[in-house]
């Protein structure tokens, strides 16, 4: 590999005047010739390194002391540092400037020396002490290393003096071009000015000065600090690749590895694999065992698996550190489909790679034995190397120690401890460590829990770009929780996330726009909980399949919602098994009684009872008794309080009043209403057990009270009728009305008829009650609309209408009303002269007049109520038939 060097030549200025001459000539003038703008940028040079820029005569330098110089720089670049040492000290005893400068340059470098940046800043100050041709050398290192804060406090105050200091000496190297990149950017105590920045840059890439041209390329682009061009970019951009191109053909490996940085995916001239292995290749084939790790690695993860594995190999057994980690990583996880894991090989590089002192070796092969990876499973070891790791601040292995002991899945939690190693990432600038620390202050783990810090650390690691910050941040943003609820902000950060591929954002965001919490179509919803399950996210299959389950964002569709739920399932969710039994259940609700089956068999309660009922009916199934009581106790006992008010309700039909009771009074210990109604009626009455009003208007209270309309329907006929308790008709009334509002039609016709009749506890308004049945009837309710029709057709409380009474009557009997149908049919039938037909005739005439000539039925009827004989028939049937 070729070595470049910037040698500064030194001739004995003593000897002749035009050696002298030549002398100064070639060096360049030391002295300053024009102040910094000072005021403009920053203030005056500190007081105590006034004497680096005082001007003056250059310092007394004989002809030998040059001599002795020369042949130090002729040693250093032989690299007999010592020899060369043994020059220089004599020079420093007697302060020439020179010797200070190029014994800085050993120490800045560590050659001959142990490396000693405090010591190379302090000689270099030694240097530029008194003009000298040095000088402007000395200022531009002294310079880089306060802007660094390498051996020194950083100060860029200093820095910027002591750069243009440099630039004035016309040294012909980087002075002009690092002062822009100051005033670019400015500093602390630095103001920028991008105009003379700008400036300054042109006219260093006016002589082809790569930084130069390299600064400008990057300032047009997009985000730089100059207006965006793109033609300007790339025109800089282009004559920077030729002046590399030309060191390149020179042997300038540097030259090489910029070459390949600028076809990297973040660089100038876009991602270009092919160009970037390229070069990377011809820095590897000069020597440059980096280059030749780094040509494997790319080669190896754009598929030319097997060369790019040979690359790592080879540099690797020369001893090349990196390349041993680039091939255990290789090893561990091939990017190449139809590579095998080779764990004991991984192992093998990796150890030798942690032998040589690497800890990002530790942390990698710690990694993999802490989470199983490639078959790799000794926690213990792997818990080891992270904390060696660690014990030299390595920030991956800070955060990684952080995650481990902040859950509980693999170790004992400790968050106290964790959160220690989080600080101390986060202080090294690592972003997972950051995120994790404020997830850390957001819950209150580990640490007191402060959402203000916790809101700075994520945007922290946000901006640079981790996206479980990002969702995390969203997160909180959305639910407005531990942070101010900022729904917009959440809904941004949230889509950054998934648009970096993070599926729990595509997750959370999908979900917001279901349940709402996001305004927006729920279709997006869809779409984004969609993307993310197809890559294997779980809880967006069983979001997915609620979805379809319910309708939700999406067209209802049992049979996707039982698909989506089945993956989830055998992903391992645990909410995925009771929510595919709901979808069973549904199917079986439509018909799909398998899927019933499949859902009880599973163990749901719910399932259970409903293939227990669906036994009981004969719905679906071949009606069975004892496979109902089977399913339904099943059920039962598994706490489904429908299923003990079904037993109950079956027992007592079966006239097994003390069990049934059993089961009721179990469904309603369950929170069961319409168990409470059944059994409140049962002790209010006294059927199937001892009365017990006191217990059954307990009961009935307390339903009706927490708005059922049937408790409420059940207490108003009581009080309307006298049933267990006293007629009162201001509760009847009232309990009535309070179910007709809850949406009972059947409580708003049972108080229009108590108002039309005035027959029970209830005062008899008629007006109201017409208006009661009316209402009722035009909702389809039969018993009102017989109702109506016997009233037109008695004429006893309101005017008489035949006709209209015929209608109503009509209506009810097509709804199977039994007593409207059966008086239909038989007045009918004895109007013809039948004598006294039976029920199933009447009944049977009915249907077939109803089902086949419906139109035909309304006209008869009318006709029918003109024939005296048939009508007092009718009356007759109206006055006597039961169970309206």
């Amino acid at each position: 590999m070729k070595r470049t060097t910037i040698r500064t030549l030194y001739t004995p200025t003593l000897r002749l005047t035009a050696a002298l001459t030549l002398s100064a000539w070639l060096a360049g003038c030391a002295t300053t010739s024009e102040a910094p703008p000072v005021g403009e940028h920053t203030g005056p040079v500190p007081a105590q390194y006034a004497g680096w820029f005082a001007s003056g005569p250059e310092a007394d330098t004989d002809g030998s002391d040059w001599d002795t110089i020369n042949l130090a720089q002729e040693r250093i670049e032989e690299g007999r540092y010592k020899e060369a040492i043994t020059f220089l000290h004599p020079l420093m005893d007697r302060y020439v400037p020179p010797a200070f400068y190029e014994m800085a340059k050993l120490y800045e470098k560590g050659l001959g020396v142990e490396q000693d940046l405090t010591q190379a800043a302090r000689l270099y100050g030694k240097a530029i002490n008194e003009p000298s041709s040095t000088r402007g050398h000395a200022s531009l290192n002294l310079a880089r290393l306060y802007r660094e804060g390498r051996g020194v406090k950083r100060n860029d105050v200093l820095a910027y003096h002591l750069l243009w200091q440099a630039k004035e000496a016309n040294l012909g190297r980087t002075a002009d071009v690092e002062l822009a990149n100051l005033l670019s950017e400015g500093g602390e105590g630095v103001e920028a000015d991008p105009e003379l920045a700008r400036q300054l840059y042109e006219q260093a890439a006016s002589q082809d000065k790569e930084q130069a041209l390299q600064a400008l390329a990057e300032a047009h682009a997009p985000g730089g600090w100059l207006e965006e061009d793109a033609e300007q970019s790339m025109a800089y951009a282009q004559r920077y690749v030729k002046q590399l191109e030309a060191n390149a053909g020179q042997g300038d490996v540097g030259a090489m590895l910029q070459l390949a940085s600028l076809y990297s995916p973040d660089g100038l001239l876009s991602d270009r694999p092919d160009q970037r292995i390229q070069w990377l290749q011809q820095a590897a084939q000069a020597g440059d065992l980096d280059a030749q790790a780094r040509a494997g690695r790319e080669l190896v993860s754009v598929g030319e698996y097997r060369l790019g594995m040979s690359l790592l190999e080879d540099a690797a057994r020369q001893g090349h550190v990196k390349a041993m980690i680039y091939l255990g990583q290789a090893l561990l996880t091939p990017e190449n489909e139809g590579q095998p894991e080779d764990p004991n090989r991984a192992e093998r590089w990796l150890s030798e790679a942690i032998q040589a002192g690497s800890d990002d070796a530790r942390v990698i092969l710690g990694r993999a034995l802490v989470e199983g990876q490639a078959g790799l499973d000794d926690l213990p070891r792997g818990i080891r190397l992270l904390e060696q790791a660690a014990e030299s601040n390595h920030p991956l292995a800070l955060a990684q120690l952080g995650s481990l002991l902040m859950g509980d899945e693999q170790v004992e939690s400790q968050p106290a401890i964790a959160a220690d190693y989080l600080k101390r990432g986060h202080e090294l600038g690592h972003p997972w460590a950051t995120q994790q620390l404020g997830a850390a202050y957001l819950e209150g783990r580990g640490v007191t829990q402060d959402p203000q810090r916790a809101e700075e650390l994520l945007q922290n690691a946000a901006a640079q770009n981790q996206t479980g910050a990002m969702r995390l941040l969203g997160e909180a943003y959305l639910t407005g929780d531990a942070l101010p609820l900022k729904p917009s902000r959440g809904k941004e950060l949230l889509t950054q996330a998934a648009q970096t591929g993070n599926t729990t954002a595509m997750t959370t965001l999908g979900e917001a726009y279901l349940d709402g919490t996001l305004e927006g179509n729920p279709s997006q919803g869809i779409r984004l909980l969609t993307q993310a399950a197809e890559q294997g996210d779980d809880y967006a299959m069983v979001l997915l399949g609620r979805a379809y389950r319910e309708g939700n964002g999406v067209k209802r569709d049992l049979y996707k919602a039982k698909r989506w739920l089945t993956r989830a399932q055998e992903a391992g969710h645990a909410s995925a098994a009771d929510a595919l039994a709901y979808v069973q259940r549904d199917l079986g609700a439509e018909g799909n009684i398998e899927a019933l089956i499949a859902a009880a068999k599973n163990g749901h309660p719910s399932a259970m009872a409903d293939l227990g009922r669906a036994y009981l009916d004969g719905e679906g199934v071949e009606r069975d008794q004892q496979q109902a009581e089977s399913w339904l106790e099943q059920a039962s006992q598994a706490g489904h309080a429908g299923a003990a008010a079904s037993l109950g309700r079956m027992y007592l039909d079966r006239g097994d009043s003390e069990r049934g009771i059993d089961y009721l009074e179990t469904a309603v210990s369950r929170g069961h209403a319409g168990a409470r109604n059944d059994l409140g009626e049962a002790y209010l009455t006294g059927r199937h057990t001892e009365q017990d009003v006191e217990r059954g208007l307990e009961l009935l209270n307390a339903a009706a009270e927490s708005g059922d309309p049937l408790a409420a329907y059940v207490l108003g006929d009581a009080y309307q009728h006298g049933k267990g308790v006293g007629k009162d008709a201001e509760l009847a009334e009232r309990w009535y009305q309070q179910a007709s509002d809850a949406g009972a039609v059947y409580a708003r016709a049972e108080l229009g008829i108590a108002f039309m009749r005035g027959e029970g506890a209830i005062g008899q308004d008629v007006q109201r009650g017409y208006e009661l049945l009316r209402d009722a009837a035009k909702q389809g309710h039969a018993g009102a609309q017989a109702s109506l029709g016997r009233e037109y057709l008695s004429g006893r409380n309101i005017e008489k209408d035949p006709e209209r009474g015929a209608r109503y009557l009509y209506q009810a009997a097509s709804q199977g009303h039994q007593s409207a149908r059966l008086a239909l049919a038989r007045a009918y039938l004895l109007a013809r002269g039948y004598e006294n037909p039976n029920q199933k005739q009447a009944l049977l005439w009915l249907d077939n007049l109803i089902d086949n000539e419906g139109r035909l039925a309304v006209e008869t009827l009318r006709q029918l109520l003109t024939d005296e004989a048939a009508f007092a028939a009718l009356e007759t049937e109206l006055e006597t038939a039961s169970g309206e």
